[in-house]
């Protein structure tokens, strides 16, 4: 060989390999746009051609129990399409990032082994950035501190603590809303604990975004006044048919069985926390109600907030046809690593 000869299977830096990764797909955007009901829509037009297996991505539907304030997919719609991460915790117990991450990875093989592809379906951002983006190894939650931070936030409340948070990490209360108990709670755990923001600990991360070749699809509301007016008619449908198909019934045997309260972190979630207090005897039907809903609405804006700053997500609109546009546009993906898909993708 020449010193100028190239090995027989050389080839051109401009020739494009496939790219053989395994294929994962995510529908995600605001609470009430529909998202479990298009995943199920897509899945089903699949059919034998590609079969989907869903993996929930939704920091409520883990809990036993808590089925109609979370959407829960019914089991005759988990009979018809395989659910991963439902019911997997009593709402007593807690479930973190983490932990989803680590579950969500074990189920997404587990599916690629059967043949079939994941679809991750849900809206809880801080589980998709910490999958996509990867975790910083924080120090364990410490209950003492917990528990310091608790009785803080009872007597100066949590925007008072979110200011305190301000002034030591501002990186993290910028992407933290002021009433936001869980997050603000954490933040301050960790900087007590370490000395260092959590912020600092978040930049040194990896995650899964090489892991995979990812379809990611937000399904969200037109931006504009007609768009967002939708959006709250139908908070405000979807909520009244959680009330009529008995969510206050619901949280009143949650609260009855006598081991759950308002520090769980299940009964934090948007309607279980403003209804809790009815049985408590803390507020009105009416003021819980009307403080349910609103609080929808502020999950909804903060989830938006959120999916316009992930520039890579591919914007869905709801019309006529989507299912089957967004059924094809998956095929067709999955045509091209279908030797990863472990199945023959007709």
């Amino acid at each position: 060989m020449t010193p100028d000869a190239q090995p027989s299977d050389a080839r051109s830096p401009d020739v494009q390999l496939p790219d053989a990764r395994p294929l994962l797909v995510l529908i995600t955007g605001p609470t009430g746009m529909g998202k479990s009901a298009l995943a199920m829509q897509v899945a089903e037009r699949l059919g034998a051609r590609l079969p989907v297996e869903i993996i929930s991505v939704d920091s409520a539907q883990v809990y036993r129990g808590m089925d109609i304030g979370t959407a829960k997919p019914d089991p005759q719609q988990r009979a018809r399409v395989p659910h991963h991460l439902i019911d997997i915790r009593e709402p007593t117990e807690s479930y973190s990032a983490g932990e989803f991450v680590r579950d969500a990875l074990a189920a997404a093989s587990v599916v690629h082994k059967r043949g079939a592809l994941p679809l991750l379906v849900g809206g809880t951002m801080l589980y998709l950035r910490a999958l996509y983006q990867g975790l910083a190894a924080l120090p364990p939650a410490s209950p003492a501190v917990r528990r310091e931070l608790d009785a803080l936030a009872s007597e100066r409340g949590w925007p008072a603590l979110h200011a305190e948070l301000a002034r030591v990490d501002p990186t993290a209360a910028a992407r933290i809303a002021p009433r936001d108990a869980q997050r603000i709670q954490r933040a301050l755990e960790v900087f007590r604990l370490t000395a260092v923001p959590i912020s600092q600990w978040q930049c040194a991360t990896h995650g899964a975004a090489e892991r995979f070749r990812w379809l990611r699809y937000a399904l969200v509301p037109p931006e504009d006044a007609a768009g967002r007016a939708a959006l709250r008619s139908r908070l405000a449908a979807r909520w009244t048919r959680m009330l009529e198909a008995g969510l206050l019934e619901e949280v009143g045997r949650l609260y009855a069985r006598g081991d759950l309260g308002a520090h769980h972190a299940s009964m934090r979630a948007v309607g279980y926390r403003q209804l809790w207090p009815i049985f408590a005897g803390g507020a009105s039907r009416e003021q819980a109600e009307r403080q349910a809903l609103s609080a929808t609405a502020q999950l909804a804006k903060r989830q938006l907030t959120w999916l316009r700053g992930e520039p890579d997500l591919r914007r869905l609109v709801p019309a006529v046809g989507l299912a089957e546009a967004l059924a094809g546009d998956i095929l067709s993906a999955a045509r091209a690593v279908g030797s990863k898909l472990n199945c023959p993708v007709l």
